[in-house]
Protein backbone atom coordinates (compact mmCIF):
# COMPACT_ATOMS: atom_id res chain seq x y z
CA UNK A 1 0.00 0.00 0.00
CA UNK A 2 0.75 3.50 -0.30
CA UNK A 3 1.26 4.09 3.21
CA UNK A 4 3.28 1.25 3.85
CA UNK A 5 5.30 2.35 0.88
CA UNK A 6 5.88 5.79 2.62
CA UNK A 7 6.50 4.30 5.80
CA UNK A 8 9.54 2.27 4.27
CA UNK A 9 10.95 5.35 2.36
CA UNK A 10 10.63 7.52 5.54
CA UNK A 11 12.12 5.08 8.04
CA UNK A 12 15.38 6.36 9.70
CA UNK A 13 18.36 4.90 7.62
CA UNK A 14 20.19 3.45 10.95
CA UNK A 15 16.82 1.59 12.05
CA UNK A 16 16.82 0.16 8.08
CA UNK A 17 20.32 -0.87 8.49
CA UNK A 18 19.23 -2.76 12.02
CA UNK A 19 15.99 -4.18 10.49
CA UNK A 20 18.28 -5.60 7.52
CA UNK A 21 20.94 -6.67 9.32
CA UNK A 22 18.22 -8.63 11.69
CA UNK A 23 16.44 -9.82 8.32
CA UNK A 24 19.35 -11.19 6.84
CA UNK A 25 20.50 -13.30 10.02
CA UNK A 26 17.25 -14.09 10.70
CA UNK A 27 16.58 -15.99 7.61
CA UNK A 28 20.05 -17.71 7.42
CA UNK A 29 18.98 -19.01 10.65
CA UNK A 30 15.44 -20.69 9.54
CA UNK A 31 16.68 -21.28 6.09
CA UNK A 32 18.88 -24.14 7.71
CA UNK A 33 16.07 -25.42 9.87
CA UNK A 34 13.87 -26.83 6.77
CA UNK A 35 14.07 -30.47 7.39
CA UNK A 36 14.43 -32.48 3.57
CA UNK A 37 11.82 -35.64 2.99
CA UNK A 38 13.29 -38.59 3.77
CA UNK A 39 12.20 -41.96 2.46
CA UNK A 40 12.06 -45.42 4.79
CA UNK A 41 11.76 -48.69 2.92
CA UNK A 42 10.82 -51.37 5.29
CA UNK A 43 10.20 -54.32 2.48
CA UNK A 44 11.09 -54.40 -1.18
CA UNK A 45 7.93 -52.28 -2.39
CA UNK A 46 7.25 -50.59 0.99
CA UNK A 47 7.84 -47.33 1.47
CA UNK A 48 6.92 -44.40 4.08
CA UNK A 49 8.10 -41.22 2.84
CA UNK A 50 7.71 -38.39 5.16
CA UNK A 51 7.43 -35.18 3.12
CA UNK A 52 6.82 -31.25 4.82
CA UNK A 53 4.57 -28.90 3.13
CA UNK A 54 4.01 -25.49 4.47
CA UNK A 55 1.21 -24.24 6.12
CA UNK A 56 -0.76 -21.88 3.45
CA UNK A 57 -2.62 -18.95 5.09
CA UNK A 58 -0.88 -17.58 8.21
CA UNK A 59 -1.76 -15.07 10.97
CA UNK A 60 1.61 -12.90 12.34
CA UNK A 61 0.14 -11.27 15.64
CA UNK A 62 2.68 -8.08 16.51
CA UNK A 63 2.26 -6.13 19.59
CA UNK A 64 1.98 -2.65 20.06
CA UNK A 65 0.41 -1.60 23.45
CA UNK A 66 3.47 -0.36 24.90
CA UNK A 67 6.28 -0.02 22.49
CA UNK A 68 6.35 -0.77 18.93
CA UNK A 69 7.85 -3.98 17.66
CA UNK A 70 9.07 -4.27 14.06
CA UNK A 71 11.11 -7.08 15.58
CA UNK A 72 8.64 -9.30 16.02
CA UNK A 73 7.20 -8.69 12.34
CA UNK A 74 10.96 -10.15 11.00
CA UNK A 75 10.64 -13.14 13.74
CA UNK A 76 6.82 -14.29 12.26
CA UNK A 77 7.26 -13.52 8.86
CA UNK A 78 10.88 -14.95 8.04
CA UNK A 79 9.96 -18.56 9.14
CA UNK A 80 6.94 -18.98 7.81
CA UNK A 81 8.67 -17.35 3.93
CA UNK A 82 11.35 -20.09 4.23
CA UNK A 83 8.50 -22.46 5.24
CA UNK A 84 7.04 -21.81 2.22
CA UNK A 85 3.91 -20.21 3.21
CA UNK A 86 1.78 -18.74 0.27
CA UNK A 87 0.24 -15.92 2.52
CA UNK A 88 0.32 -14.04 5.69
CA UNK A 89 -1.30 -11.41 7.65
CA UNK A 90 0.60 -9.24 9.77
CA UNK A 91 -2.47 -8.09 13.11
CA UNK A 92 -0.80 -4.88 14.80
CA UNK A 93 -2.91 -2.15 17.25
CA UNK A 94 -3.79 0.83 15.94
CA UNK A 95 -2.31 3.62 16.53
CA UNK A 96 -4.08 7.02 17.56
CA UNK A 97 -1.22 9.04 16.50
CA UNK A 98 -0.62 7.86 13.10
CA UNK A 99 -4.79 7.75 11.86
CA UNK A 100 -5.48 4.44 12.99
CA UNK A 101 -2.88 2.71 11.40
CA UNK A 102 -0.23 0.77 12.83
CA UNK A 103 3.05 2.44 13.57
CA UNK A 104 5.03 2.74 10.62
CA UNK A 105 8.00 1.29 11.61
CA UNK A 106 6.11 -1.79 11.66
CA UNK A 107 4.30 -1.37 8.48
CA UNK A 108 8.02 -0.10 7.02
CA UNK A 109 9.00 -3.71 8.37
CA UNK A 110 6.28 -5.20 6.51
CA UNK A 111 6.75 -3.89 3.15
CA UNK A 112 10.74 -4.45 3.49
CA UNK A 113 9.62 -8.46 3.15
CA UNK A 114 6.63 -7.97 1.24
CA UNK A 115 4.22 -8.30 3.65
CA UNK A 116 1.22 -6.35 1.69
CA UNK A 117 -1.91 -7.37 4.12
CA UNK A 118 -1.92 -5.44 7.48
CA UNK A 119 -4.61 -5.52 9.93
CA UNK A 120 -4.78 -2.71 11.94
CA UNK A 121 -6.07 -4.28 14.84
CA UNK A 122 -5.20 -5.50 18.05
CA UNK A 123 -5.67 -7.62 21.29
CA UNK A 124 -7.75 -10.51 21.57
CA UNK A 125 -9.79 -8.95 19.18
CA UNK A 126 -7.44 -9.57 16.82
CA UNK A 127 -6.98 -13.03 17.43
CA UNK A 128 -10.64 -13.69 17.00
CA UNK A 129 -10.43 -12.19 13.51
CA UNK A 130 -7.66 -14.00 12.42
CA UNK A 131 -9.15 -17.01 13.21
CA UNK A 132 -12.64 -16.65 12.39
CA UNK A 133 -12.16 -13.05 9.37
CA UNK A 134 -14.88 -11.10 8.87
CA UNK A 135 -17.45 -11.60 5.52
CA UNK A 136 -18.89 -8.73 5.71
CA UNK A 137 -16.94 -5.91 7.16
CA UNK A 138 -19.01 -2.64 8.35
CA UNK A 139 -16.73 -0.77 6.25
CA UNK A 140 -18.12 -2.07 3.10
CA UNK A 141 -14.63 -3.10 1.90
CA UNK A 142 -13.43 -6.59 1.01
CA UNK A 143 -14.15 -9.56 3.25
CA UNK A 144 -11.13 -10.35 5.86
CA UNK A 145 -10.17 -14.13 5.10
CA UNK A 146 -9.53 -16.22 8.12
CA UNK A 147 -6.17 -18.20 8.14
CA UNK A 148 -5.03 -21.19 9.17
CA UNK A 149 -2.54 -20.89 11.99
CA UNK A 150 -1.80 -17.92 14.13
CA UNK A 151 1.76 -17.19 15.76
CA UNK A 152 3.34 -14.18 17.51
CA UNK A 153 3.47 -12.83 21.31
CA UNK A 154 1.29 -10.88 22.99
CA UNK A 155 0.06 -10.10 26.72
CA UNK A 156 -1.82 -12.39 28.55
CA UNK A 157 -5.40 -11.46 27.05
CA UNK A 158 -3.53 -12.36 23.75
CA UNK A 159 -2.60 -15.53 24.98
CA UNK A 160 -5.98 -16.47 26.46
CA UNK A 161 -7.28 -15.60 22.95
CA UNK A 162 -5.21 -17.89 21.61
CA UNK A 163 -6.00 -20.42 23.31
CA UNK A 164 -9.57 -20.71 23.24
CA UNK A 165 -9.31 -20.53 19.02
CA UNK A 166 -7.02 -23.24 19.40
CA UNK A 167 -8.64 -26.22 17.39
CA UNK A 168 -10.40 -23.83 14.72
CA UNK A 169 -6.88 -22.76 13.87
CA UNK A 170 -3.11 -23.97 14.76
CA UNK A 171 -1.23 -21.40 17.29
CA UNK A 172 1.98 -21.45 18.38
CA UNK A 173 3.38 -21.49 21.92
CA UNK A 174 2.59 -19.33 24.69
CA UNK A 175 3.95 -15.95 24.35
CA UNK A 176 2.85 -13.90 27.46
CA UNK A 177 4.68 -11.45 29.26
CA UNK A 178 8.37 -12.17 28.61
CA UNK A 179 10.50 -13.99 31.11
CA UNK A 180 14.45 -13.81 32.10
CA UNK A 181 16.31 -16.36 34.50
CA UNK A 182 19.75 -15.34 34.65
CA UNK A 183 22.28 -18.66 36.73
CA UNK A 184 25.45 -16.94 37.78
CA UNK A 185 28.25 -17.92 39.72
CA UNK A 186 31.05 -15.48 41.43
CA UNK A 187 32.84 -15.08 37.89
CA UNK A 188 29.80 -13.25 36.38
CA UNK A 189 29.58 -9.55 36.32
CA UNK A 190 26.96 -7.90 38.04
CA UNK A 191 26.71 -4.63 35.80
CA UNK A 192 25.57 -6.67 32.77
CA UNK A 193 23.70 -9.45 35.00
CA UNK A 194 21.83 -6.27 36.49
CA UNK A 195 21.34 -4.64 33.04
CA UNK A 196 19.91 -7.85 31.25
CA UNK A 197 17.44 -8.30 33.89
CA UNK A 198 16.22 -4.47 33.90
CA UNK A 199 15.95 -4.71 29.82
CA UNK A 200 13.07 -7.59 29.95
CA UNK A 201 11.86 -5.79 33.07
CA UNK A 202 11.09 -3.12 30.80
CA UNK A 203 8.58 -4.46 28.25
CA UNK A 204 5.84 -5.24 31.03
CA UNK A 205 4.85 -4.57 34.71
CA UNK A 206 4.00 -8.44 34.67
CA UNK A 207 7.54 -9.63 33.23
CA UNK A 208 9.29 -11.75 35.44
CA UNK A 209 13.31 -10.84 36.22
CA UNK A 210 14.78 -13.87 38.22
CA UNK A 211 18.68 -14.15 39.32
CA UNK A 212 19.70 -18.27 40.48
CA UNK A 213 22.99 -17.83 42.26
CA UNK A 214 24.67 -19.69 44.85
CA UNK A 215 26.76 -16.43 45.77
CA UNK A 216 25.35 -14.43 48.36
CA UNK A 217 28.14 -11.50 47.64
CA UNK A 218 26.68 -11.88 43.74
CA UNK A 219 23.48 -11.21 44.82
CA UNK A 220 23.66 -8.55 46.63
CA UNK A 221 26.34 -6.77 44.07
CA UNK A 222 23.52 -7.43 41.29
CA UNK A 223 20.49 -5.89 43.51
CA UNK A 224 22.27 -3.22 44.34
CA UNK A 225 23.47 -2.83 40.49
CA UNK A 226 19.41 -3.17 39.27
CA UNK A 227 18.10 -0.78 42.25
CA UNK A 228 20.81 1.90 40.99
CA UNK A 229 20.26 1.65 37.38
CA UNK A 230 16.48 1.09 36.40
CA UNK A 231 15.57 4.27 37.07
CA UNK A 232 17.99 5.62 34.60
CA UNK A 233 15.51 3.56 31.98
CA UNK A 234 13.10 5.91 29.88
CA UNK A 235 10.54 3.12 31.06
CA UNK A 236 11.75 3.12 34.57
CA UNK A 237 8.24 2.82 36.47
CA UNK A 238 7.08 -0.04 33.77
CA UNK A 239 10.34 -1.82 34.94
CA UNK A 240 10.38 -1.12 38.58
CA UNK A 241 6.94 -2.67 38.72
CA UNK A 242 7.87 -5.73 37.12
CA UNK A 243 11.42 -5.83 39.23
CA UNK A 244 9.12 -5.72 42.39
CA UNK A 245 6.50 -8.33 41.55
CA UNK A 246 5.97 -10.86 43.12
CA UNK A 247 6.62 -12.79 40.20
CA UNK A 248 10.55 -11.21 39.61
CA UNK A 249 12.99 -11.75 42.62
CA UNK A 250 16.62 -13.75 43.59
CA UNK A 251 17.16 -17.66 44.35
CA UNK A 252 19.81 -18.69 46.40
CA UNK A 253 20.92 -22.09 46.44
CA UNK A 254 23.49 -24.30 47.35
CA UNK A 255 25.34 -24.81 44.25
CA UNK A 256 25.38 -25.26 40.41
CA UNK A 257 23.40 -28.05 40.43
CA UNK A 258 20.62 -26.59 42.36
CA UNK A 259 20.62 -23.79 40.53
CA UNK A 260 20.06 -26.14 37.44
CA UNK A 261 17.23 -27.63 38.91
CA UNK A 262 15.79 -24.55 39.65
CA UNK A 263 16.31 -23.20 36.64
CA UNK A 264 14.87 -26.65 34.61
CA UNK A 265 11.57 -26.20 37.23
CA UNK A 266 11.33 -23.14 35.78
CA UNK A 267 11.46 -23.52 32.42
CA UNK A 268 12.24 -19.79 31.99
CA UNK A 269 11.48 -18.23 28.46
CA UNK A 270 15.15 -16.59 28.39
CA UNK A 271 17.60 -18.16 30.31
CA UNK A 272 21.21 -16.59 30.94
CA UNK A 273 24.59 -18.34 31.59
CA UNK A 274 27.40 -16.65 33.49
CA UNK A 275 29.19 -19.03 34.95
CA UNK A 276 32.99 -20.15 34.85
CA UNK A 277 32.00 -23.06 32.47
CA UNK A 278 28.90 -21.49 31.03
CA UNK A 279 28.65 -23.91 27.95
CA UNK A 280 29.08 -27.10 30.11
CA UNK A 281 26.03 -25.54 32.21
CA UNK A 282 23.97 -24.63 29.35
CA UNK A 283 23.99 -28.47 28.23
CA UNK A 284 22.43 -29.72 30.86
CA UNK A 285 19.59 -27.29 30.94
CA UNK A 286 16.42 -29.38 29.72
CA UNK A 287 13.71 -26.27 30.25
CA UNK A 288 13.64 -22.93 28.66
CA UNK A 289 12.76 -21.45 25.61
CA UNK A 290 16.21 -20.41 24.28
CA UNK A 291 19.82 -20.13 26.58
CA UNK A 292 22.63 -17.39 25.92
CA UNK A 293 25.81 -18.83 26.72
CA UNK A 294 28.41 -16.47 28.38
CA UNK A 295 28.45 -12.77 29.08
CA UNK A 296 28.48 -11.39 24.93
CA UNK A 297 25.21 -13.36 24.49
CA UNK A 298 22.46 -11.16 26.07
CA UNK A 299 18.80 -11.83 26.15
CA UNK A 300 18.85 -8.34 24.03
CA UNK A 301 21.03 -9.75 21.53
CA UNK A 302 18.48 -12.65 21.03
CA UNK A 303 15.85 -9.92 20.92
CA UNK A 304 16.98 -8.35 17.68
CA UNK A 305 20.04 -9.79 16.08
CA UNK A 306 21.57 -13.16 16.76
CA UNK A 307 19.65 -14.96 14.58
CA UNK A 308 17.10 -16.95 16.70
CA UNK A 309 13.91 -16.28 17.00
CA UNK A 310 12.26 -14.19 19.62
CA UNK A 311 8.77 -15.70 19.73
CA UNK A 312 9.24 -18.04 22.88
CA UNK A 313 7.44 -20.20 25.24
CA UNK A 314 6.31 -18.35 28.95
CA UNK A 315 5.11 -19.71 31.61
CA UNK A 316 6.68 -22.96 32.31
CA UNK A 317 5.27 -24.36 28.77
CA UNK A 318 8.81 -24.36 27.60
CA UNK A 319 9.08 -27.60 29.42
CA UNK A 320 6.97 -29.11 26.49
CA UNK A 321 6.96 -26.50 23.64
CA UNK A 322 9.43 -24.82 21.91
CA UNK A 323 9.99 -21.20 20.14
CA UNK A 324 8.83 -20.02 16.68
CA UNK A 325 10.46 -21.79 13.94
CA UNK A 326 10.10 -22.78 10.28
CA UNK A 327 9.26 -26.19 12.03
CA UNK A 328 6.08 -24.28 13.11
CA UNK A 329 4.93 -23.30 9.55
CA UNK A 330 5.58 -26.87 8.03
CA UNK A 331 3.17 -29.99 8.26
CA UNK A 332 5.00 -33.07 7.86
CA UNK A 333 2.62 -35.67 5.74
CA UNK A 334 3.83 -38.90 5.25
CA UNK A 335 3.14 -41.01 1.81
CA UNK A 336 2.55 -44.47 1.79
CA UNK A 337 3.24 -47.04 -0.87
CA UNK A 338 3.28 -50.46 -1.29
CA UNK A 339 2.90 -52.70 -4.32
CA UNK A 340 1.09 -56.03 -4.28
CA UNK A 341 3.73 -58.24 -2.58
CA UNK A 342 4.49 -56.14 -0.54
CA UNK A 343 0.91 -55.99 0.69
CA UNK A 344 0.49 -59.91 0.61
CA UNK A 345 3.75 -60.00 2.83
CA UNK A 346 1.27 -58.17 5.77
CA UNK A 347 -1.79 -59.15 4.80
CA UNK A 348 -2.45 -61.40 7.61
CA UNK A 349 -1.14 -59.80 9.94
CA UNK A 350 -3.45 -56.48 9.12
CA UNK A 351 -6.39 -58.67 8.71
CA UNK A 352 -5.80 -60.68 12.42
CA UNK A 353 -5.40 -56.97 14.25
CA UNK A 354 -9.26 -56.08 12.20
CA UNK A 355 -10.66 -59.30 14.00
CA UNK A 356 -9.23 -58.32 17.25
CA UNK A 357 -10.65 -54.79 16.96
CA UNK A 358 -14.09 -56.01 15.78
CA UNK A 359 -13.87 -54.10 12.24
CA UNK A 360 -14.57 -56.99 9.51
CA UNK A 361 -14.27 -53.87 6.93
CA UNK A 362 -10.97 -53.39 7.01
CA UNK A 363 -9.86 -57.09 6.93
CA UNK A 364 -12.48 -57.47 3.72
CA UNK A 365 -10.35 -54.74 2.59
CA UNK A 366 -7.00 -56.10 2.36
CA UNK A 367 -8.34 -59.80 1.54
CA UNK A 368 -10.01 -58.29 -1.68
CA UNK A 369 -6.97 -57.45 -3.44
CA UNK A 370 -5.49 -61.24 -3.06
CA UNK A 371 -9.26 -63.23 -4.20
CA UNK A 372 -9.57 -61.89 -7.51
CA UNK A 373 -12.15 -59.12 -6.26
CA UNK A 374 -12.68 -56.50 -9.11
CA UNK A 375 -15.59 -53.97 -9.11
CA UNK A 376 -18.23 -54.98 -11.91
CA UNK A 377 -16.88 -51.55 -13.69
CA UNK A 378 -13.80 -53.02 -14.09
CA UNK A 379 -15.03 -56.99 -14.80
Amino acid sequence: SKEMEKAAAELEPTVRTAIEESIARVRAVHADQKPAAHTTSLAPGATVTEVFRPIERVGLYVPGGKAVYPSSVIMNAVPAQEAGSEAMVVASPPQKEFGGLPHPTVLATCHILGVDEVWAVGGAQAIALLAYGDDAPATGEEALDPVDMITGPGNVFVAAAKRAVRGVVGTDAEAGPTEIAVIADDSADPVFVALDLISQAEHDPMAASVLITASPQLAQAVDAEVEQRYTATANAERAAEALRGEQSGIVLVDDIDAAIAVADAYAAEHLEVHTVDARAVAERIRHAGAIFVGDYSPVPLGDYTAGSNHVLPTSGTARFSAGLSTHTFLRPVNIIEYDRVALGEVADNVIAFAKAEALPAHGEAIAARFTGARSTKEA
